[in-house]
């Protein structure tokens, strides 16, 4: 199975399904998507120019998308990663590739794996090692799985930057997981550190600070604006990632006490912006404004 797969089904078009579609479809690769958002008046019309955009055609249900798909990429939220695999199973067949991309525990990926094998197709689970937008579709991917090696020389022969790592389901994911305990608990430090330093009118102190102990993580550059960023964007999808990172510490016997701190806080900020109404806007984004805002209306609330 070393060619390249030519019709790809995408369950959940996202961030990452869009990226991946767009991606592939520009190879001349058939790609059909499906998102639960396509059945909300609300959200259809963006979402069908986001395909068209895209160049992938869509389908207007799971059953239609998958059922001629050589391979299918799950890149769901993590809280629907389980079901998806279920409500796949009675739709797959022998001969089909199941690649699950979502952050979910290895327990998670294993119930997963178990729902789509009993159909006979191949379950091979990722662990997306980077964020998406800036390499694509050459984010690196570590698979899992007994049909690990075999897939990944499919999708590296697409352009994608897979490494198969294990035969078992379940060790990838792992990576991934206790990574987000740093990542994700990074990125809530530095909205709890920044937006107090803020408040106090200690910022520029506190940056210099960090950018003399880090000197290459870039304190004074873009640093915080993308820290800060990936959660104004992401709060609500990365704290349930970090939910599921949870259910991986505990169930090897760890107390996810950073983990569950992070989650609360990567939420929060998202929460607060949608009861103060302040959208999120990628092009102009600073980290600044938005404590400035957040504390504006704090206090005009207070009064």
């Amino acid at each position: 199975m070393s060619a390249a797969f030519q019709r790809i089904a995408i369950i959940g078009f996202g961030e990452a399904g869009g990226i991946f579609g767009h991606d592939l479809a520009k190879q001349g690769i058939d790609v059909l998507v499906f998102d639960v958002l396509f059945a909300s008046k609300r959200h259809r019309p963006k979402m069908m120019s986001k395909a068209e955009k895209c160049g992938v055609r869509t389908a207007e249900n799971l059953r239609d998308c998958l059922c001629n798909a050589e391979l299918i990429i799950s890149a769901v939220t993590s809280s629907s990663s389980e079901g998806v695999a279920r409500n796949a199973s009675p739709v797959l067949s022998d001969g089909q590739t199941f690649l699950d991309i979502n952050s979910v525990s290895p327990e998670t990926k294993r119930k997963a794996a178990s729902y789509v094998e009993h159909s006979g197709a191949r379950f091979v689970e990722a662990a997306v090692m980077a964020a998406v937008p800036g390499p694509r579709l050459k984010v690196p991917m570590l698979l899992g799985g007994a049909h690990a090696v075999e897939v990944t020389k499919s999708l590296q022969a697409m352009g994608m930057n897979t490494t198969a790592f294990s035969d078992q389901i379940g060790i990838a994911s792992a990576v991934k997981m206790c990574r987000s305990v740093f990542v994700k608990g990074f990125e809530a430090l530095a909205v709890e550190c920044l937006f107090a330093a803020r408040r106090y009118g200690a910022d520029d102190a506190v940056l210099e600070s960090l950018a003399a102990t880090y000197p290459s993580l870039g304190w004074k550059d873009n640093l915080p604006d993308y820290l800060v960023s990936r959660v104004a964007q992401h709060g609500l999808r990365r704290a349930a990632e970090m939910r599921e990172v949870a259910q991986a510490l505990r169930a090897v016997g760890l107390r996810p006490t950073m983990t569950l701190a992070a989650a609360e806080r990567q939420q929060r900020l998202v929460t607060e912006m949608a009861k103060r109404g302040i959208p999120f806007d990628c092009s102009e984004f600073s980290w600044r404004a938005l404590a400035d805002t957040l504390a504006h209306r704090k206090r005009r609330r207070s009064k």
